[in-house]
């Protein structure tokens, strides 16, 4: 059986907003890792590591995953905690 995990991927650190983070990956969890004797890179055999899908919504997400008999696992986003400040505050105190 396939086993995958579905999450929203973490923003870059060079971004500082928050466009372009509402989309849902399905990833496949790799198999028979090795190091490539030519290179040494790591490699596999097991090209479903290469596959990435995307989704609009985690419940598209999980319903393509049941559809095809994937096991899956869900990483829910943890929520940002955003701080009000005015810039008036700096010369308040």
């Amino acid at each position: 059986m396939n086993r995958a995990k579905i999450y929203i991927p973490t923003k870059n650190s060079m971004q500082s907003g928050l466009g372009k983070i509402d989309k849902w990956i399905i990833e496949f969890e790799t198999k028979n890792t090795g190091i490539n004797p030519l290179m040494g890179w790591e490699s596999s055999s097991d090209t479903l590591s290469e596959l990435r899908l995307e989704f609009s919504t985690k419940e598209l997400a999980i319903k393509y995953a049941k559809k095809n008999k994937i096991d899956f696992e869900i990483i829910e986003p943890k929520k940002r905690k955003t701080i009000k400040k005015s810039y008036a505050d700096n010369f308040l105190k």
